[in-house]
């Protein structure tokens, strides 16, 4: 058993304290990744609330109801800070990979101390495949907004558009991984094989503003 709570103090204090000392895109990119941590803590209570009220037990939990909840719990401070300080698309990029890579940090690290971090293949697969598929997945629904807001799209509709996009993503990636095969193997390349295919629009998006 482990204390996710203790785990959050231990790398959140130094993180707090060095945003005395940066600013700009740093730290923003710093907050961000401090509010991604809180977020995927108060994700796993929401889905342990879940796997233990409805029954449903932890494979199907993780496969049907978590990246429903981890989603709209990365969505929801996007879509606050979207709306309440109108950034540009950059400041919206750097928040969403912000909040993201903070989540998929702080859930390897529990995942990491819980289990043992003696196989490097399940150390390999926790960083490069669930880590990257967190970050691909605020990716995602952040160009969903960015092209929804582009185009006069920024609606409920457009919103909850962009919400479905990486919760299908999420969703898709625990259904392949959830059982050996070849199915498997496609899964753990599909966020990196992503992040790839992402990284050209990024760009784009980047040199557009400066």
């Amino acid at each position: 058993m482990i204390y996710a709570e203790n785990i959050l103090i231990c790398i959140a204090v130094p993180l707090i304290i060095s945003l005395s000392f940066i600013h700009g895109s740093a730290k923003r990119f710093t907050a961000s990744f401090l509010l991604g941590m809180g977020v995927c803590l108060l994700a796993a209570y929401i889905s342990g609330f879940i796997n233990v009220a409805s029954g449903m037990g932890s494979e199907d939990t993780a496969i049907f109801i978590s990246p429903i909840i981890e989603e709209i719990m990365k969505f929801l401070p996007i879509l606050f800070f979207l709306f309440m300080f109108m950034p540009n698309d950059r400041a919206l990029l750097i928040v969403a990979v912000g909040i993201c890579a903070g989540f998929a940090t702080f859930e390897n690290c529990c995942y990491i101390l819980s289990t043992g971090a003696e196989r490097l293949t399940y150390v390999l697969i926790r960083g490069m495949a669930v880590g990257v598929m967190h970050v691909v997945s605020g990716l995602a629904v952040s160009f969903g907004l960015v092209v929804a807001r582009r185009y006069n799209m920024l609606t409920i509709a457009g919103v909850v558009g962009a919400l479905g996009i990486s919760t299908t993503f999420h969703a898709l990636y625990n259904l392949m991984v959830s059982e050996p095969g070849v199915g498997t193997a496609i899964g753990y390349a599909l966020p990196i094989v992503t992040a790839a295919a992402l990284y050209l629009p990024y760009r784009k998006i980047i040199a557009a503003e400066d």
